[in-house]
């Protein structure tokens, strides 16, 4: 009873913390259930009185998420292979390879985490516009590829720093070239970390809003974020419940990725991906 009792302020918190985080999605998977007339005449805490699963249908199609969607995934996805297999090299020939110059450059790497995203907007939209590849997706895929190699470098560079060098040194003494080491050697014992900086990325890029805003002029190539943003233009008003079923679709999609590699997650912060 005594142990109850020194633990009710913490389990107290911990329910807080938990209401706190999940009334809001019950809310808005209610929200995402409910007709026009319900959202415009009830309470906004009242339960729907027949559950509208067209809400989903709609938000789909007619509110042209299916197209938002698409964009997002043949954007952030290509950008994220790059980023995590360019970031992750980057950062083994950075902390295990010996070569001159090595330090300057990781120290560019350094500097360009500290340059803001916003400074670097419209020299790079002059320049998209100069070459021509304006009104694609290419801007979107450079800029995310440029924005997220510095942090991922770094990161990676941190975790390589972490293994023994004198596993490297037995690989190459048993035969094995660079590659390999960095293959079939290196990589291993640090794929939870991949993991981790891999699944920051995809939440940095996936919820991007300004590059998005800044680089696609039409509606056809917005991504989800920015077609969230202008989603009640495609009804002539503002239609409640397809615009909180397509949050969802958007909120718990991205939620199920995060539950799905929680784990390894949890490793690669630990730093428990080094020891294999």
């Amino acid at each position: 009873m005594r142990s109850f009792v020194s633990q009710l302020p913490a389990r107290l918190l911990v329910a807080i913390m938990l209401v706190a985080v999940v009334y809001p999605l019950v809310w808005m998977f209610l929200g995402s259930l409910k007709t026009q007339e319900e959202f415009l005449n009830n309470s906004a805490w009242s339960l729907p009185q027949e559950w509208v699963w067209s809400n989903y249908a709609s938000a789909w199609t007619d509110g042209n998420l299916a197209t938002y969607v698409r964009n997002s995934v043949i954007t952030v996805f290509p950008a994220l292979a790059v980023i995590v297999v360019a970031g992750t090299a980057a950062g083994f020939a950075l902390e295990v390879m010996v070569w001159k110059g090595r330090n300057t450059v990781l120290l560019m790497f350094l500097l360009g985490i500290m340059v803001p995203a916003q400074m670097i907007l419209l020299p790079l939209f002059t320049a998209y516009f100069e070459i021509g590849i304006t009104g694609t997706l290419w801007p979107l895929f450079i800029t995310y590829c440029a924005i997220g190699l510095p942090l991922t470098v770094f990161m990676m560079a941190t975790y390589f720093r972490a293994v023994p060098r004198e596993i490297f040194e037995a690989a190459v003494l048993d035969g094995a070239s660079i590659y390999k080491a960095f293959l079939l050697v290196g990589f291993p014992m640090v794929r939870n970390a991949v993991v981790t900086v891999a699944l920051v990325q995809f939440f940095f890029i996936w919820n991007d809003l300004l590059i998005a805003l800044t680089f696609t002029s039409s509606d056809d190539l917005r991504t989800i974020q920015a077609g969230l943003l202008n989603f009640t233009g495609e009804f002539g008003q503002t239609q409640y419940g397809p615009l909180f079923a397509a949050i969802c679709i958007n909120v718990f999609g991205t939620l199920a990725l995060y539950l799905f590699l929680n784990q390894k997650v949890m490793k690669g912060m630990a730093g428990g991906a080094v020891k294999g």
